[in-house]
């Protein structure tokens, strides 16, 4: 009688376990894996056996920061990636008019301002391109987006005169007009117009977004902000959830984080500690391995891009702005100790250096009050991160999700911002490492391509756009950069031994490559095939030759 459900021989497998970096064959019993020498797993006899045919295979990968609703929302939306010019964006936009007449709104994504050669988006030509129809477009970074006059007077924002919020900003021309163009909260009157959308439709965008997960190899990832704010799109978002998982399409391990806008005050007992939360006393930490709600999400400035980003320095080429934070600091700062009373672990978006200032006062705060919690409070980004900043997090056990990705694609526009002395300090990997911090392998996809093998060549080369180093003493080898995929995302988002390696005992998630990414020439890693990727034992892409 066969012991072994699954095994898998003739490969070159990476554990992820530094004691024990490789193994002969990989045995699985169930959903974990159970043996990894090829002799002793003959032995157990195995229901079903695999000939990899000498590919390389290794933990599943993990993105520890993406957004995979907004993500699959955008596979169906109309796709403006492949815009290099003002006239291309309009061209699309009129062919998407007359293809989608039976939508209210016409909804463009994956808009990239960095692609526009400096040209900027004209209102009017916005308006004559949609034929007045309501048109939004999102820009990549999520902390902008673009709208024609239609769209300007369904957010209820005048266009003789419009209002500021805090934290954001409608942006004017000379004459005091806006541009279309809104920052940050200013997205919001938008948003309320757009959302929510329907738990089937949320569904979909998952089942969307997870099919093309585990194409690239993907078993795990952390949605980054669900259900509130202007990241969410339903206060029902966690419902679309559980509906794509009962449904058999959320195939990869989900971790959902809760933005903080929908935590409110809970009553109980005089001994319970005063706080936010959600009802029931729902937190952190709730869910089982496919599922499971994560920290709460709070942001504290937005983006470098469009230098929202809150810095203790102007940019560069722009002396009066340094970004500025979401809000008033010590608003969030009593939104975070009263989340982390209520036992959610912090995750706080913090680009530039000011920002992981204040979020370092808060998370040093939480833990005086209330202790390190199970799953690792986080920093979301580390756009800007000084030495003595890199002190605190390692001596608070923080973890910072930074994201490599940003490199390649716009690396040169953040350079341009930033100056040589800043570059050096953004987006570190071996910094982290150095100072014996975790570090996790994240995307912040759609803002950046997503695919793992891609974010992996940029944490070993840092080449901008142009081709052009972008902070070369952060370059990690290869190695690291598999560990950070896969052990380190497991790490950040509170699994450390329970998965992210191939040791007996952890979950069975595996990719299989057609190549050792340690082996090849650099600027390939991105182009290797995935053969197969395992979930819990079962193939959910591709397969092996069964023998």
């Amino acid at each position: 009688m066969a012991l072994l459900d699954t095994l898998i021989t003739n490969a070159r497998i990476w554990t992820g376990d530094r004691e024990n970096p490789s193994a002969s064959a990989v045995g699985i019993v169930g959903d974990r894996f159970f043996i990894l020498d090829e002799a002793q797993a003959h032995q157990l006899g195995a229901r079903r056996r695999f000939d990899a045919n000498n590919a390389f295979i290794a933990p599943g990968f993990n993105d520890a920061h993406c957004h995979s609703v907004w993500f699959g929302l955008t596979l169906a939306e109309i796709d403006l990636s492949d815009c290099h010019s003002a006239q291309d964006v309009y061209d699309t936009l009129a062919q998407a008019e007359k293809d989608r007449p039976d939508q209210e709104w016409l909804i463009a994504s994956n808009f990239r301002p960095s692609k526009m050669g400096g040209e900027e988006l004209d209102i009017a030509e916005l308006d004559r391109a949609t034929d007045n129809r309501k048109l939004a477009i999102k820009h990549n970074s999520g902390h902008s987006m673009t709208v024609n006059t239609a769209g300007l007077q369904a957010g209820g924002i005048n266009i003789d005169d419009p209002e500021q919020p805090e934290g954001g900003q409608v942006v004017l021309d000379d004459d005091g007009k806006p541009t279309g163009l809104l920052e940050e909260n200013a997205m919001r009157a938008i948003n309320d117009q757009l959302s929510p959308e329907s738990v089937d439709e949320l569904a979909y965008a998952l089942q969307l977004a997870h099919r093309r997960y585990v194409e690239e190899g993907l078993t795990s990832v952390t949605d980054a902000g669900i259900a509130g704010g202007w990241i969410g799109h339903s206060p029902r978002e966690m419902a679309a959830y559980q509906k794509a998982a009962a449904a058999g399409d959320l195939l990869a391990r989900t971790q959902a984080m809760i933005t903080s806008d929908v935590l409110h005050p809970l009553d109980g007992h005089a001994d319970d500690p005063a706080g936010h939360g959600l009802d029931a006393g729902i937190r952190t930490g709730l869910g089982d391995e496919h599922l499971q709600i994560g920290p709460v999400k709070l942001f504290t400035d937005g983006s470098m891009l469009g230098t929202t980003a809150a810095m203790t320095e102007a940019y560069c080429g722009c002396s009066h702005r340094k970004g500025y934070l979401q809000g008033d600091p010590e608003d969030m700062r009593d939104q975070a100790i009263k989340a982390a009373g209520n036992g959610w672990s912090l995750a706080l978006h913090a680009i530039g250096d000011a920002a992981i200032d204040l979020a370092l006062d808060i998370i040093e705060e939480a833990t005086e009050k209330y202790g390190a919690p199970e799953m690792p409070h986080r920093i979301e980004h580390g756009g800007v991160v000084r030495t003595d900043q890199i002190e605190r997090l390692a001596k608070n056990n923080i973890v910072v999700a930074p994201q490599p990705r940003f490199i390649p694609e716009f690396g040169g526009i953040m350079a341009d911002m930033l100056g040589e002395e800043r570059t050096k300090l953004a987006y570190p990997a071996k910094r982290l490492l150095e100072a014996g911090m975790i570090l996790p392998g994240s995307s912040d996809r759609p803002v950046a391509d997503g695919e793992p093998l891609k974010v992996i060549q940029a944490f070993v080369q840092r080449k901008t756009e142009n081709g052009e180093e972008f902070g070369p003493a952060e370059i990690i080898t290869v190695d690291d950069a598999l560990y950070a995929y896969t052990v380190g995302s497991a790490a950040a988002t509170g699994w450390a031994g329970r998965k992210g390696q191939i040791a007996p005992g952890q979950l069975a998630d595996l990719v299989v490559l057609a190549d050792d990414p340690r082996e090849v020439d650099p600027d390939v890693i991105s182009d290797i095939e995935v053969v197969a990727t395992m979930v819990g034992g079962e193939f959910v892409h591709g397969g092996l030759q069964e023998v």
